[in-house]
């Protein structure tokens, strides 16, 4: 596992904590604490993959990625990306093919949304989270999709907001021809 280091326009992609450590004694601004080393030497040794931002001064980081890339260029161009987010990346391109597909028929859209709602007793509004599910005469996911927001756009405050057609909160099936 390498590791990618990056303070403003300095970065470098190093093949354990020690060469971490070296790239980092070499930037003045960055103050090297027995903490900071320890720190940096448990996140290269451990499993987390998520990336470590390191406070320099207020409001001035450098961060520290875990990676699979065998060089700089690797990467930059995401070539040594994990496999399970490779799966889910996947998944989604699917769900966004049968979007697309054209079959004409009734459709089942659902999803949920921020609803605008006036509070009678106070008289000011809030966002409350609302499960919406309706059947309609579409040719697509995508179409079903614009017609169930058109209607809502009618009928709900206009501060409302609805989730993208791509997103996990709309989900939609196909269920026959219409006659």
């Amino acid at each position: 596992m390498n590791l990618y280091i990056r303070y403003f326009d300095n970065e470098v992609l190093v093949h354990n904590a020690e060469e971490a450590l070296d790239f980092l004694s070499t930037i003045p601004d960055i103050q090297l604490t027995p903490d900071l080393e320890a720190d940096i030497r448990n996140y290269a040794a451990n499993d987390v993959f998520y990336p470590k931002r390191y406070k320099v001064r207020p409001r001035v980081y450098f961060i520290v990625i875990k990676t699979e890339a065998a060089t700089m260029m690797d990467f930059k161009q995401k070539k040594a990306l994990r496999p399970s987010g490779d799966v889910i990346q996947r998944k989604d391109n699917t769900a966004i093919m049968h979007l697309n597909e054209e079959c004409e028929g009734w459709y089942e859209g659902e999803f949920d949304f921020k609803r605008v709602v006036l509070i009678p007793s106070s008289g000011k509004h809030e966002y409350r989270d609302t499960h919406f599910v309706a059947r309609c005469k579409a040719v697509s996911g995508w179409d079903c999709y614009n017609r169930i927001i058109d209607y809502l756009k009618e009928r709900v405050d206009s501060r409302s907001q609805f989730p993208s057609a791509k997103g996990k909160n709309f989900k939609f099936k196909y269920l026959g021809m219409w006659k």
